[in-house]
This record gives structure tokens, C-alpha cells and sequence, in this order.
């Protein structure tokens, strides 16, 4: 695991980011129904035990609910080639990623040109990330297209980051911003189940934890360095690092084979991060020169929460009682 630690600070010279937008698509899975639904939609209603064991995930999940690009018409018409458990179903998964990724991504970029309050053709630099889209051209030029930036905009496309791709692609972002004179980087996040969406299994159980707790959904950044009058500064980036922690090679893994994208979520991962996180935030905040003596009196921090589990651990230290199996990864 590769955490990525991103501080930031009162505006200054540093890089900032001058606009953010977020998107998710219009298809709503709420958690209460969704065990019920899962189990229907997968013909997996059989299972009462594992059905049992889900709902029981789902309301540790503390998630209302969740947005999906998958419409309940299209899930039924391919059925079994995207809910069936170990269905050999790439092409159609890969087809349906590659088609909705940009479109997704485009949308939570037009939210954040337009509170950045500039054009789309004063972006010079994108930087795309996406865990489940992997063609050529990728998403990367489907977004200069569909938002009409400059040909001219240099592009970086972040493939199979998992979850600490947001971090990675803003420290991206930075480097970018503080070493082109003028540069304001675009960086869109976008990511969407298609791939990763299939039935129960009573032996993966990690599977099952991914199917209580992903949606679909994009985000978007400006960012920029030395801010021109009107551009309107959110958070100045002061430092960024990356990390591995030892003995976490199998926390979470990630494999792309014939049924699309398949985890394997490691029940520890929760623990080593509650047990690192502590130290990367200090010695990022250091770093940049802050030394905290009170950690509820004098930062705001916050940390991806991969699901409650980890949220709760990294409050208390210890573990949340969740149900034998779960995992969760960051």
C-alpha cells in the first residue's frame, strides 16, 4: 500500500487549487433496499446465510446510498454477463468503462472550470485518473474533446492507481504547476463499477464487501501556481509524499482477468493504516514546517476512508467489531 499525504495551508506562492466539481450519474442504489436487490438481481437469493451476512455489511457501512451508471434495465437485459459470480464478461465491461469513464470525468471538469471562473481554453496541462478504463485514445483525449480544450493541452493518464489515485494525480498536479510558469492543470478522477460488479461468493468474501461499499462517480480540480487577479484560491498545496508501509504487498490487490476487475481486500489493511496514518500526516505537516503539539486543537486533517472500519480505527486505534472477513482498503 502507497498512501499519498497531501497538506495544505493559507494561500501563498505555492500551488493552489482554484476550482473543484464533482459528478455522479443519475441511477441510485439506496443501501437500506440494496442486500434485497443485489441478491434478486444476481438470482443469489438462495444464499439466506450469506444474504444475512450482507445486510449485516451494508448497515456497518454507515452509506445511504450510492450513484451508479448501470440502469436496472441494462443489468437485467445482460444478465448473467455482468451479475453472475466469475461470468467471462471483459469485453462487455470493458466496452461500458471506456464509454462512461470520459463522460463522467467531463462532466465534474465542467464543474470545476466553471468555479475556477475561467475558459476551458486557459487549461494547459490534464492529468486523468482512472482505475477501470484502460483503451486507446483513452479518457484523457475523450475529455479534451468533449470540454474542447486546446490540442495543444499535455496530457497524463494514471491507469490502475485504486484508491489513492485522487492523491496521486493532485502531487502530479503540483509538480506540474510550480515548474511551468502559467500552468493550470486540470485533474479529473473518474470511476464507475461496471468492472468490478458481480454476484456473491461464499469464499470472497472481500467481493462482497466491494459490492456493499463502491459507486460510480467523478471529481475535478484546477490547479495552479501563483494565482492572477480573479482566479479565486480554495487551498494552497504546501507539501505532497508517497509512502509503501512494509508487509502490506497483499493488502489489497487488484487483478484484471476474463469477469473484469476482481480484489482481493486483506482484513488487516484497516489496522496498518490506523497504526501509519499518524506519522505520514506529521511528517507531511513538518515538512511544511507546522509542528502540531494538539492534534484536536491546532490541524484539520482528514483521511479517505476506504469505509468505516478504517474510520473508526484510525479514531480510536482499535478494531470496530466488524464482521469476520471484512476488509477495506485506502
Amino acid at each position: 500500500m502507497s498512501p499519498n499525504i497531501l497538506a495544505t495551508s493559507p494561500i501563498g506562492s505555492r500551488a493552489s487549487i482554484l476550482g473543484l466539481g464533482v459528478a455522479v450519474p443519475e441511477h441510485v442504489w439506496p443501501q437500506d433496499s440494496f442486500p434485497d436487490y443485489y441478491f434478486g438481481i444476481t438470482n443469489s437469493n438462495h444464499m439466506v446465510d450469506l444474504k444475512a451476512k450482507f445486510k449485516n455489511i451494508c448497515e456497518k457501512t454507515m452509506i445511504e446510498k450510492r450513484h451508479v451508471y448501470m440502469s436496472d434495465d441494462l443489468l437485467r437485459h445482460n444478465d448473467p454477463c455482468i451479475t453472475a459470480y466469475r461470468s467471462q464478461s471483459l469485453n462487455l465491461r470493458q466496452d461500458l468503462a471506456d464509454a462512461t469513464v470520459p463522460l463522467l470525468g467531463a462532466k465534474a471538469a465542467r464543474r470545476a472550470i466553471g468555479d475556477w471562473g475561467r475558459q476551458a481554453s486557459g487549461i494547459t496541462h490534464l492529468v486523468f485518473c482512472s482505475t477501470v478504463s484502460g483503451c486507446i485514445p483513452g479518457a484523457d483525449f475523450e475529455v479534451v474533446r468533449l470540454l474542447g480544450l486546446p490540442l495543444s493541452t499535455r496530457r497524463f493518464m494514471l491507469y490502475q492507481v485504486g484508491c489513492h489515485g485522487g492523491g496521486m494525480a493532485l502531487r502530479l498536479a503540483k509538480d506540474l504547476a510550480e515548474n511551468n510558469p502559467g500552468a493550470r492543470v486540470l485533474v479529473v478522477c473518474s470511476e464507475v463499477i461496471t468492472m468490478a460488479l458481480r454476484g456473491p461468493s461464499e469464499t470472497h468474501i472481500g467481493n462482497l464487501v466491494g459490492q456493499a461499499i463502491f459507486g460510480d462517480a467523478a471529481s475535478a480540480a484546477v490547479v495552479g501556481a501563483a494565482p492572477s487577479d480573479g482566479e479565486r484560491p480554495l487551498f494552497e498545496m504546501v507539501s505532497a509524499s508517497q509512502d509503501i508501509l512494509p508487509g502490506t504487498e497483499e493488502g489489497v490487490v487488484v487483478k484484471l482477468s476474463e469477469e473484469g476487475i476482481v480484489y482481493t481486500l486483506h482484513n488487516e489493511m484497516p489496522l496498518h493504516i490506523s497504526n501509519s496514518v499518524e506519522r505520514l500526516v506529521r511528517a507531511a505537516l513538518e515538512q511544511a514546517g507546522v509542528t502540531v503539539r494538539d492534534w484536536n486543537e491546532e490541524v484539520f486533517w482528514v483521511v479517505h476512508p476506504g469505509e468505516r472500519k478504517i474510520l473508526d480505527m484510525v479514531e480510536t486505534g482499535e478494531p470496530a467489531g466488524a464482521q469476520e472477513g471484512e476488509a477495506g482498503g485506502a
